[in-house]
């Protein structure tokens, strides 16, 4: 009698060591679920901080380039006007030394639409400098096909199909790349507005003295 009661409890803590042993398993994994939890958050926002510093390289290399071609840089003299630009290509430069790459993971499809856009966009970037008014309103019919907003010219439907099968981030970048190709090309109709109309204002005070 005594022996068989001496066995159930040696069963007994034989039974509770493994109870013991698996609610030991369960909570290290609840800790590091936890631990890969919170390292989750700290590399999405590692992601987020470097792409928010992608946009402000891109920021700056625009305000730069604006100012190099702003209509107040003509009207200064030579001299002043040489320094200036000395000035803002060193500033470009210094920026474009910052290199921030922040890839996207995508499958095969949607690195094939990606590869697709790119090659759409960088097309009419070529007859652009031919026809700056009509590169324009390309572009901006590719915009329209990024946007939810209600457009102002014709969306390219076949280029908003190549969109959708895009990853969310790369939708974001391409609808960002052709908002500043279209801002640059605004800028340069402006430029050589300005040109034209110095020109046309120039054109009496050279007939006078003649």
């Amino acid at each position: 009698m005594a022996q068989a009661k001496i066995q159930a409890k040696a069963n007994e803590g034989h039974n509770g060591g493994r109870f013991c042993r698996s609610m030991s398993m369960a909570a290290r994994s609840t800790h590091l679920l936890e631990v890969l939890d919170d390292l989750e958050i700290r590399v999405q926002s590692l992601r987020d901080s470097a792409s928010a510093l992608e946009l402000e390289k891109e920021s700056l290399m625009e305000m730069i380039h604006n100012v190099r071609n702003s209509q107040d840089m003509r009207s200064i003299s030579d001299g002043e006007r040489e320094e200036l630009s000395i000035t803002a290509e060193r500033l470009m430069k210094r920026t474009v030394t910052v290199e921030i790459s922040v890839e996207t993971m995508r499958n095969p499809q949607q690195a094939s639409s990606l590869q697709q856009a790119s090659l759409i966009i960088d097309e009419i970037l070529k007859e652009v400098t031919d026809n700056l008014e009509s590169g324009k309103k390309q572009l901006m019919c590719l915009y329209a096909a990024c946007t939810s907003d209600v457009p102002s010219v014709p969306i390219d439907q076949k280029f908003q199909s190549i969109i959708i099968g895009c990853a969310i981030e790369d939708q974001k970048k391409i609808k960002r790349r052709l908002e500043n190709l279209i801002r640059n090309i605004d800028s340069s109709e402006k430029s050589i507005t300005l040109l034209e109309n110095q020109k046309q204002k120039s054109l009496p005070h050279q007939n006078n003295n003649v």
